[in-house]
């Protein structure tokens, strides 16, 4: 099923979170290509695969941070 492109005001948006979560997750892409470069086709699996999935987690979570951090939720503190 294809998606629905964004309205064309979104444009800007997606394109400013795309270059903050590239920022944000450089060194994960970088341990993620060592860690499989470095590795061989038999031991691609078992701990390396957890290692990997662990990294995607943290990919993961760095482009909610960065979509949360262009939000203003701030809230005030109780007086």
């Amino acid at each position: 099923m294809p998606s629905v492109p964004p309205p064309p005001e979104k444009r800007a948006e997606i394109e400013v979170l795309e270059r903050a979560i590239r920022e944000a997750i450089d060194a994960e892409i970088s341990e993620l290509a060592e860690s499989l470069a470095t590795t061989d086709d038999a031991h691609l699996f078992g701990a390396n695969e957890f290692k990997i999935r662990a990294i995607a987690h943290k990919i993961a979570a760095k482009a909610v941070e960065q979509h949360l951090a262009g939000k203003k939720t701030a809230t005030k503190a109780p007086q």
